[in-house]
């Protein structure tokens, strides 16, 4: 306990209180994407994420991802219920702040993480069933990989996956979750045959705010120091989405069928640089994260464009934005990663190899065990509403509540 650093603690601390407003955040930015029938039941599901995570992760949860490493697949059960967390020794990833801090700041991560899965969900879930799949797809899919990727004794961590805040961990993890539960789930009922418009846009803004504004803690607190790489780590995420956002703003200018800017387009532009810089904020230079912020850009577009176009309602978008977002942010970070580690063009091109690993398995472990998961679910627990509830709303039908009088 000696080498504890107050300053180090307070700011970690802080961090987890900026990670904390992000699930808040994300349930107005989702809310306001949706009709009016519907936005508390979002609302509701982005709690249910915070109940279910932080109770399992109290019982198990840290322990599997952050315990002594069995095979480097998952933690043992040393932290179970964090027993005596008082005077745990600091753990190899925050060897300066106390692990009940250490907890704290994890637990937000598991907590935004599983918030974010509830975009497949949308306007068609039962409460208690969505509370239930989220508090196990935690325990067998996120907890796995933040073993795998930030554990020391990880299997991917051994071999250098680099992921300074949560690229796979967080966002290729909950991307491809977000597929699996998509195709599981289906369609909402009248899909691209009735008006399905963003019910209030100046709340999915407001929304946006909050997530940019927690970010930084996201990011920065990754650090686990106050110190020169949290500040880079700051500098780069605001960068990167501002890049990414003027990005998206030439794109709909050009694009035949907009020509016009909008607001929505924007902001979605903003999260995808926010989501790209996520892996590579702490191991890069502003300038690499001003072309991270571009680079997410174009592809989450073209990405989001197929999927309005197909017929895969992923209602959120939480596949085009977090998912392939992440996918790039994670390869991104193996080309342009220079400080504290070399990527590609700081002449270890094998970064890269390392990168797409770290993708490959967190997307094909979470994608897999996800869709037995939600297959599970529609099975066993009727997870969807019926059509009749699904027409009246899910607020009414679900929480016997309006939120417009």
């Amino acid at each position: 306990m000696l080498d504890i650093d107050t300053g180090n603690t307070a700011w970690v601390l802080g961090a987890s209180c900026l990670v904390l407003l992000m699930t808040p955040g994300l349930a107005m930015f989702y809310g306001g994407l949706l009709r009016k029938k519907n936005v508390l039941s979002m609302m509701g599901l982005c709690l249910a994420a915070m109940i279910a995570v932080s109770i399992e992760w109290f019982l198990v949860g840290f322990s599997l991802a952050f315990g002594n490493s069995m095979g480097g697949l998952i933690g043992d059960m040393m932290y179970a219920g964090l027993n005596n967390i008082q005077t745990m020794t600091p753990l190899a990833n925050a060897p300066t702040i106390p692990a009940a801090v250490y907890v704290v700041f994890q637990c937000m991560f598991a907590m935004i993480t599983a918030a974010i899965l509830a975009s497949p969900f949308a306007e068609r879930t039962r409460f208690g069933s969505f509370l239930l799949f989220i508090g196990i797809w935690t325990l067998i899919v996120y907890d796995p990989i933040a073993h795998w990727v930030w554990n020391v004794g990880g299997f991917l961590f051994k071999m250098g996956a680099l992921d300074f805040a949560g690229g796979t961990v967080v966002h290729v993890n909950v991307g491809f979750s977000a597929l699996a539960v998509a195709l599981v789930m289906g369609q909402r009922k009248g899909f691209k045959k009735t008006p399905m418009e963003p019910h209030n846009i100046p709340l999915v803004v407001l929304g946006l705010g909050l997530l940019w504004f927690g970010w930084f803690g996201f990011n920065g607190g990754s650090a686990v120091t106050a110190g020169s790489i949290a500040g880079l780590a700051i500098i780069n995420t605001n960068l990167a989405a501002c890049s990414a956002a003027i990005a998206w703003i030439v794109l709909e200018y050009l694009d035949k069928n907009k020509k016009k800017p909008s607001t929505i387009g924007i902001a979605t532009g903003v999260l995808a640089g926010l989501v790209a810089i996520t892996p590579a904020a702490g191991f890069v230079e502003p300038w690499a994260a001003f072309f991270i912020g571009i680079i997410s850009t174009c592809t989450v577009y073209v990405v989001l464009r197929w999927r309005t176009q197909s017929n895969l309602d992923e209602s959120l978008d939480a596949f085009s934005c977090h998912g392939v977002g992440g996918v790039v942010g994670a390869i991104l970070t193996g080309v342009f990663a220079s400080v504290g580690a070399n990527g590609l063009i700081a002449g270890n091109p094998g970064q890269v190899a390392v990168q797409a690993l770290a993708v490959a398995c967190s997307a094909g472990y979470a994608f897999g065990v996800t869709l037995v998961l939600a297959l599970i679910f529609k099975k066993a627990l009727r997870i969807r509403v019926p059509e009749s509830e699904e027409y009246l709303g899910c607020d009414l039908s679900q929480h016997h509540e309006i939120a417009y009088a």
